[in-house]
């Protein structure tokens, strides 16, 4: 799928749906927790979040949120789509989930959060209706896991790309794409842009990714940051050290002492939350440079 590079400064007006909102007003930090069930629409407030040296800081945008359906045929699939409404930098990022999918309270929080400091965020639903829920008994994991056809789910991210970029191209925008993931979507990160081969994304954030396939490290052509704790047994930091050396182009590996698994969108205490606001801040200036800066 070809991505053309030149950018327009034009605000993507495609992206501006109709929507029917229901109004939150919240800080743009990672302990903020929606209260409202809904689906539809959402706004929310944001507060500027620190940005390291280099990086202009700047009020956060208010945010728009909708469902949506998208693709056709057996290709169809839902995701969220979460938009600044001002100042729109006309960046689009594809969000791609843990094992408890697109709807969950925690993805949606932190795709909030990147949209409010200026991006387009499209977040899929990888498991098509069908995520991991909490509830269910541990041994079921692998199970539930191998009914979630390999092919299927790249095939749904590949439609989830299209549509942005042709959303971006109806709207006079061909700015190439940024893309993260946390845990089950971190180790598809890497599959995504093994595939890619610098097409339609630029750059890449991984957090703590998991069953992630070394073999296609050779193949990605875009600067990855990998983000992961020293106590995460599911991501190991070996790994990970292998991935950056391999992938070249400026890869970093960032990891937190003492951080165990999904610290960095799930922070489950007050140490985590300072770790949590600092894994943000590394991921805000990744994306900056390598979506503004270097475009």
């Amino acid at each position: 799928m070809p991505c053309q590079k030149r950018l327009s400064s034009a605000l993507p007006s495609s992206l501006l749906l109709p929507l029917n909102f229901f109004y939150v007003q919240s800080k743009c930090n990672l302990n903020w927790k929606r209260s409202s069930g809904k689906k539809g629409g959402e706004r929310v407030r944001c507060s500027a979040v620190g940005v390291g040296v280099g990086v202009e800081d700047e009020a956060c945008e208010l945010v728009n949120g909708v469902e949506l359906s998208i693709g056709e045929g057996d290709d169809n699939i839902q995701a969220y789509l979460f938009k600044a409404v001002k100042n729109n930098n006309g960046a689009g990022v594809l969000l791609l989930s843990d094992i408890f999918g697109f709807q969950d309270s925690a993805t949606r929080d932190f795709a909030y959060q990147v949209a409010c400091h200026g991006y387009n965020v499209l977040v899929p639903d990888l498991f098509r209706g069908d995520p991991w829920e909490k509830g269910r008994p541990k041994p079921m994991f692998e199970q539930w896991l191998a009914s979630q056809d390999p092919q299927r789910v790249a095939n749904d991210i590949a439609t989830s790309t299209k549509w942005m970029v042709d959303e971006f191209r109806a709207a006079g925008i061909s700015k190439k794409l940024g893309i993260i993931g946390f845990c089950f979507g971190g180790g598809r990160v890497i599959d995504v842009l093994a595939a890619d081969q610098g097409a339609c994304f630029s750059t890449a954030v991984s957090f703590y990714g998991t069953r992630m396939d070394l073999a296609a490290a050779s193949k990605i052509k875009v600067p990855v940051l990998f983000i992961s704790g020293d106590d995460d047994l599911l991501c190991p930091i070996g790994v990970l050290s292998k991935f950056e050396k391999i992938i070249g182009n400026g890869s970093r590996v960032v990891i937190f002492k003492g951080r165990g698994h999904a610290f960095a969108h799930r922070p489950g205490s007050t140490e985590e939350d300072a770790d949590a606001e600092q894994a943000f801040t590394l991921m805000r200036n990744w994306l900056h440079d390598g979506l503004l800066v270097n475009s």
